[in-house]
């Protein structure tokens, strides 16, 4: 079976690696084009680019997938698998391949379809997540499935949770195409009635309320790392939030400092405390709580919140 591979971030990488261990011919790796990264702006190919060209695999980098939709079809491949490649296809895209177009989606459809499943799974406070591979219609996350594995959802940050889904993900694409190859591929319509639908998250969104729960706290803490970072204002700065755990310690003034020693940083929330393990402040390095206190940057009655 020939197969053009769509992605773009290192996580993306992994199904490719999986599958060309398993034996598919990938002809090509469709992938965005080089971006500027840095303050000097240097163009910089995307993770999934470079891997490919060290393999020997043809690469297009397409601004616009829809306007290469001959370029597509002359390849000759029986179906494309696409994982975080960040475009829209087009029915014309679609149709350039025979036997279908698959999707590694890091939910268990039709629930969170959309830009941010992993994070937004988080912030619910899901008990379990998974991986679907969905074969692509022209909607949003709409497609017939395949295939899906679930697994449940720790402490871990969306960092952590997204490593262990891509990996599951390499895992379900290479068994759903092998069923495609073998004709003994079932799908399953979704259930539209059940569907939650989720938008691609902005810094807005990263905003730490205070008189939340503790809990939601964390989760938001949680669900925005590594990017784009939950963040908070300590004397008019902005600080970032990199790990944080919910504490049994109420308080009545949601924002304020309880506690500030070795162990963390304990901000009352709307219920509980937030301790705070890791942060950033504003033009700062990232430091361990205990350092961000030793070095008097914070203290017990220091209020965070909105930007004063």
């Amino acid at each position: 079976m020939k197969l053009v591979y769509a992605g773009a971030n290192a996580l993306s990488i992994l199904p490719l690696q999986a599958l060309r261990d398993a034996g598919f011919n990938v002809v090509a790796a469709v992938t965005q084009p080089d971006r500027p990264v840095g303050r000097k702006a240097v163009l910089t190919p995307c993770p999934l680019k470079v891997y490919a060209q060290a393999a020997g695999i043809e690469v297009l980098d397409f601004p616009k997938i829809r306007e290469h939709v001959a370029q597509l079809c002359a390849l000759g491949a029986d179906c494309m698998v696409t994982c975080s490649y960040g475009q829209i296809l087009t029915r014309a895209v679609l149709d350039c391949f025979a036997q279908g177009v698959y999707n590694i989606h890091t939910s268990l459809l039709p629930r969170w379809r959309g830009a941010s499943p992993i994070q937004h799974s988080i912030l619910a406070g899901d008990e379990r997540t998974g991986v679907t591979i969905m074969r692509t219609d022209v909607g949003l996350d709409t497609g017939d499935i395949l295939l899906q594995r679930a697994i449940a959802i720790g402490e871990e940050d969306a960092a952590a949770l997204a490593e262990r889904l891509f990996r599951l993900g390499a895992d379900c694409i290479t068994q759903a195409l092998r069923q495609v190859e073998a004709g003994t591929a079932v799908f399953t319509r979704q259930d539209d009635s059940a569907a939650t639908v989720c938008k691609k998250i902005g810094k807005a969104d990263c905003e730490i309320d205070f008189s939340a729960p503790a809990e939601s706290v964390c989760r938001l803490i949680r669900a925005m790392n590594p990017e784009p970072l939950a963040f908070t204002f300590l004397r008019g700065k902005t600080v970032n939030v990199y790990a944080a755990t919910a504490e049994p310690i109420d308080a009545k003034d949601p924002g304020r400092v309880v506690r500030a020693d070795k162990t963390g940083i304990y901000v009352a929330a709307g219920i509980g405390s937030v301790r705070i393990a890791f942060l950033q402040e504003e033009g700062g390095k990232r430091l361990r709580a205990a350092d961000f206190v030793n070095g008097r940057k914070v203290a017990v009655g220091d209020r965070f919140g909105r930007r004063e």
